[in-house]
């Protein structure tokens, strides 16, 4: 399986998981629930990375990498992300996450000299092109889920942080990636990077980081259910990603979450999308063939 099939699947993931966040993210708050979310999935991959060794593939500055890339990529980008949803909903704090898609080729072009030819630079485009409007002229549900709560200013800033970050979090690991490193164990050392943030921030300001509701065994459910499908395997698929392509193209593809959210939307919610954001759709699938 190709590097560009496992974003794929990623953002498959991602895309059911925004759905899953969105009670438990508003019943906890978006610091209590990252950090309960970050608990549950670290403590899935210590286990899971006992089991494979995967620690002894990992060596020197690898650590360090990785470290930096938990703390800004899943510490700040992730509860940035979901502070964002708490206020506009999931579909629009996905639209502002796909900025990372801009980010991540800028980045890797800096920092490891990478290239798009032309025609992958074409489907980059249509792929963006195809976001924007799957998600700005989708049918505006008529739901709880679309309100937005607070200025829409700092929604838009959070939506931002939450991009960059997941940028800055993709450069940041992929010098750790060489041909041997153990994914499990690279997404173990990012995600204990960010629990520990999260509870030295909790220690430190906890006032601000306490839980809106408390945690109830329905909440506990769906915290677990995104944690494990996000992160235990979402950005595991991703790793094993970065290891063999452009921060780029795995940024691109990535992209595509937006896209999967909509029939997922009609699911729930059995009203169909319009006509625009089928046509959205085509663009990316387009966009997507010309950057394989």
């Amino acid at each position: 399986m190709g590097y560009e099939w496992l974003a794929l699947i990623s953002a498959a993931l991602w895309a059911l998981t925004s759905l899953i966040s969105v009670t438990p993210a508003r019943h906890l708050g978006a610091f209590s629930y990252s950090r309960w979310r970050m608990t549950i999935v670290t403590a899935i991959l210590v286990v899971l990375s006992l089991f494979t060794h995967g620690l002894n593939t990992i060596h020197g500055m690898d650590f360090m990498w990785l470290i930096s890339s938990g703390i800004i990529g899943i510490f700040i980008g992730d509860t940035a992300l979901f502070a964002c949803m708490n206020r506009v909903g999931p579909r629009r704090a996905e639209l502002l996450f796909t900025c990372n898609a801009i980010f991540s080729p800028i980045l890797g072009i800096l920092f490891f000299n990478e290239t798009l030819s032309l025609a992958q630079l074409g489907g980059a485009t249509l792929l963006l092109i195809g976001v924007a409007l799957a998600i700005m002229f989708g049918k505006n549900q008529s739901n709880h889920w679309e309100a937005i709560r607070g200025p829409l200013a700092v929604a838009i800033l959070l939506g931002l942080v939450s991009a960059l970050g997941q940028s800055f979090g993709s450069i940041l690991a992929k010098p750790a990636m060489h041909a041997n490193t153990d994914a499990i164990a690279a997404s173990m050392i990012r995600m204990a990077s960010a629990f520990v943030s999260h509870m030295i921030l909790w220690w430190r300001a906890p006032k601000l980081t306490r839980a809106l509701k408390p945690m109830n065994w329905s909440i506990f459910r769906y915290v677990f259910a995104n944690g494990f499908l996000a992160m235990a395997v979402g950005m595991t698929l991703i790793l094993y990603a970065l290891r063999h392509g452009d921060v780029g193209l795995v940024a691109l593809f990535s992209a595509t979450t937006p896209i999967m959210i909509l029939p997922m939307l009609w699911i729930y919610t059995k009203q169909a999308p319009t006509r625009s954001a089928w046509v959205a759709s085509a663009l990316v699938v387009l966009g997507t063939g010309l950057l394989l």
